[in-house]
């Protein structure tokens, strides 16, 4: 009786103070899908490769090691110039999506005039890889305007700059060092003296932009995508490819114990092969199989 009569006075002096203060929430910060403890500790944004190194109009050099981001519904893209393109889900899905859409690769170079950024060997989407086209156009400051993918894993980025805005400031033959102007300078007098076809004269412009380092060759194109393409795909031996499932299984339990311990319900896809299937498979060799890359023709337009 008496500790009831000593929790009403307590009751009654509380509600004496005057109307209760507001609860003050401090929201931490979301971070989405990016440490999401569903997925391995390993899973980070991983490259296929280093990007190219910088190049075109000098002052554009400026924007390299600066990165600039766009939230657009539930993504946010992330465009670092002469680096790469990432795209990361803001959803609370246990496996949202982060990855590279694009490594810095080459320019698109059409009449005189730098077109675009290529941004290729981005992370793996069916049979291919991801890549994205960035147009430059002129706007008041350095932003990333908009972002779609007008067609499967393939994206197309306009970024705004000053940068641009003056008509010269994408012109491919004031960037050139002065050896490439005068060497340009002889193939356009050898086209008017009719010494070389049109065909000629485009295969020697290309030729050209590789040796400044504007285009990539077909053999260099063709060599990042087979560093990058075949990653997890092709094992050497049948050790490192058992070495590799056991790890892979050894996840899976991982990510099975941290399902069941938050009651969240999974099932095993249908079609999916048991692990002891897997074990018993012999490598197989999939060269054949990896996407051919892009050398980048002049004109290459989404």
């Amino acid at each position: 009786m008496a500790a009831r009569l000593a929790r009403f006075l307590l009751l009654c002096g509380l509600a004496a103070r005057g109307p209760a203060s507001k609860m003050k929430v401090v929201e931490e910060p979301n971070t989405f899908g990016l440490n999401n403890p569903f997925l391995p500790q390993t899973s980070r944004l991983q490259p296929k490769r280093d990007p190219s190194p910088v190049s075109g109009p000098a002052h554009l050099f400026r924007l390299s090691g600066k990165c600039f981001s766009l939230v657009e519904s539930t993504y946010k893209y992330e465009f670092c110039p002469f680096h790469n393109v990432t795209q990361h889900e803001q959803t609370f899905r246990w496996n949202a999506y982060s990855g590279i859409l694009g490594i810095w690769h080459e320019w698109e170079i059409a009449n005189n005039t730098f077109r675009g950024m290529w941004m290729r060997d981005g992370d793996s989407c069916r049979t291919r890889s991801r890549q994205s086209k960035v147009e430059l156009t002129c706007g008041k400051s350095n932003r990333l305007a908009h972002v779609s993918e007008p067609s499967t894993c393939v994206y197309a980025l306009t970024f705004e700059t000053p940068l641009v805005c003056h008509p010269h400031s994408l012109l491919v033959y004031p960037a050139l060092p002065t050896a490439l102007q005068q060497r340009w300078d002889q193939v356009e007098q050898d086209l008017a003296d009719e010494l070389i076809t049109p065909q000629g004269y485009e295969k020697l412009l290309r030729a050209l932009f590789e040796d400044a380092g504007y285009l990539k060759t077909p053999e260099e194109s063709e060599s990042a995508q087979q560093e990058g393409g075949g990653q997890g795909l092709v094992f050497d031996t049948l050790d490192s490819c058992s070495k590799a499932h056991r790890e892979l299984s050894k996840e899976i339990k991982r990510l099975k114990s941290v399902l069941t311990q938050h009651g969240i319900p999974y099932t095993k896809p249908a079609g999916t092969p048991t692990s002891e299937h897997l074990g018993s498979k012999t490598p197989i060799d999939r060269t054949a199989e990896r996407l051919q890359g892009d050398p980048g023709l002049r004109g290459n337009s989404l």
